[in-house]
């Protein structure tokens, strides 16, 4: 079948009530019951949920083949935690097991061993990195991959698509009832946002944690009611290796050309007024633009109500000096982000559910006026690409990308008209991860262009300076600079689906094919 995007879904794929992309407000209104775990009571008193190993806690939680394990990815790349869980359960014999993550990176490279040899079968997550997207994108994998957005892995468990058997929680401090928190001890990552979904729709929740501190452990991210066991390991992972490689604040000249270029289009918009709310994505432009919006709000004396999203220090910045009133944080992406967050006033944790979720009955994501996003590649319709590379491997992360496109007011993608001699404006992306409609100005170093859509996005840039020009003229430029790119060869087999936010099927990712 054909989805809203031209994208063909295969019908083997819309079974049990599964539906193709139909736009991004489909299923504006959809009533559905919430998922609920089984969970076994504690009438007796029972005083310490310590257990002496990870593999005790295995056991303890019946994990046998066929289940679904969880994980958070708080730590990035520093974290330690879904390595030895898994061979954890490997070293038990268990086997078919359904790796549920809010992300997989390079940290993660050493369980590309139990997809070979099957102790991992499926996984779903909201990013693939590495090794193990190269293994998805090779076929390694036995069952078919889902990818899906921060909001959309949130509605996936509370709706019950995703049943989790086995949450195991990385927690920087915990105490020796489950009390859990972000906050604390030598792995300190700030929040624990994306496992507070796994604590309370998982079946059984295992805390890992390398500081057990006194009871009560207040305020817990993660409550004790929800915890079944906690396990004390050496280290659950390296703080320092948070902010990886994509999250630097560029120096580049031409990435601080297309920062400023997009502060300029939010200046010249209505919604850059006192009171307006603002999220960046992690990469170089995408970061600078924050630097470059602090002269303007002192200009008009205005501040943000908020700003949210992955929080990095001149976010952090602004808030210590007055430029935004209140940062709700679902992810930390740097040290001054983490020292900061439930320290400095006006700096607050939120679930991924409050964030970005679009089943519940309204996430942060719906107040945001402006998003800067990243964009590996964008098509004449506008169309966004973040999942696979240029040679169509899974290599990327659709985050919270999709979601804050939907939900806020202007959303604008910010990206180098070409990269290393490969376009970044095409005919058309390799795969779809966020639709054109949710996309509203793509900012390049050879000019901006608005979405034929936003008419009155043109009406309030057509006076600003701004090079403006059409998608299309941008598509020749690169073309020219570099030549129109060789299709990728692709397998009919597909790797892996791609899940818009509520749920249908916006696109799927084939094998890779060989040469």
């Amino acid at each position: 079948m054909i989805n809203h995007v031209g994208r063909e879904i295969p019908d083997q794929f819309l079974t049990g009530g599964k539906e193709v992309f139909q736009g991004q407000f489909y299923r504006d209104g959809y009533v559905y019951q919430k998922a609920s775990p089984t969970v076994r009571a504690e009438v007796a008193p029972e005083r310490d949920k310590v257990v002496s190993s990870l593999t005790e806690a295995i056991r303890k939680c019946g994990l046998r083949d066929g289940m679904t394990v969880s994980f958070h990815h708080h730590l990035r790349d520093g974290d330690y935690v879904v390595n030895m869980v898994m061979e954890a359960i490997a070293s038990l014999g268990i086997r078919d097991i359904t790796v549920c993550a809010s992300s997989l990176g390079d940290a993660h490279d050493p369980i590309v061993k139990y997809i070979e040899d099957g102790t991992i079968t499926g996984i779903s997550s909201s990013g693939v990195r590495g090794k193990i997207g190269e293994a998805i994108s090779g076929g390694k994998l036995r069952k078919v991959a889902y990818i899906r957005s921060h909001g959309g892995r949130v509605r996936a468990i509370e709706t019950g698509d995703i049943h989790i058997d086995v949450a195991f929680i990385g927690a920087p401090t915990c105490d020796c009832y489950g009390n859990a928190r972000g906050k604390g001890g030598k792995s300190d990552c700030g929040v624990l946002s994306y496992s507070m979904v796994d604590a309370r729709y998982a079946d059984k929740v295992v805390v890992v944690t390398d500081c057990l501190v006194d009871f009560p452990n207040f305020p817990p991210s993660i409550q004790a009611v929800d915890v079944d066991y906690v396990v004390v390991v050496d280290q659950i992972g390296n703080p320092k290796k948070i902010a990886n490689a994509l999250l630097r604040f560029t120096q580049d000249p031409r990435e601080l050309k297309i920062a400023q270029w997009a502060a300029e289009v939010m200046v010249h918009t209505p919604f850059f007024q006192d009171g307006f709310s603002f999220q960046t994505g992690g990469g170089g432009p995408s970061l600078a633009v924050t630097r470059f919006l602090r002269p303007y709000m002192e200009e008009r004396g205005i501040k943000m109500s908020f700003a949210m999203g992955g929080i990095t220090r001149p976010m952090v910045e602004l808030l210590k000096e007055g430029f935004i009133r209140t940062i709700v944080d679902a992810q930390d992406f740097d040290i001054a982000s983490v020292e900061s967050v439930n320290t400095t006033p006006g700096h607050y944790e939120i679930s991924t559910s409050q964030y970005a979720n679009p089943m519940n009955k309204g996430a942060f994501v719906n107040r945001l006026d402006f998003v800067i996003l990243g964009a590996l590649e964008i098509d004449v319709d506008y169309n966004v690409n973040v999942i696979t590379g240029s040679n169509g491997v899974i290599r990327g992360a659709p985050g919270g990308h999709v979601d804050t496109a939907a939900g806020s007011r202007c959303s604008i993608m910010v990206a180098p008209l070409v990269r290393s001699r490969i376009p970044t404006v095409k005919d058309r992306v390799i795969t779809v991860t966020t639709p054109g409609e949710s996309v509203d100005v793509l900012v390049t170093d050879y000019g901006v262009s608005v979405n034929p859509r936003r008419q009155d996005l043109l009406d309030s840039l057509k006076d600003s300076g701004l090079p403006l020009c059409t998608i299309e003229e941008l598509r020749d430029k690169a073309y020219s600079l570099v030549g129109k790119p060789e299709e990728v060869r692709f397998e009919d087999q597909v790797v892996a689906l791609v899940e818009y936010r509520d749920g249908t099927i916006i696109d799927v990712v084939r094998k890779i094919g060989s040469v």
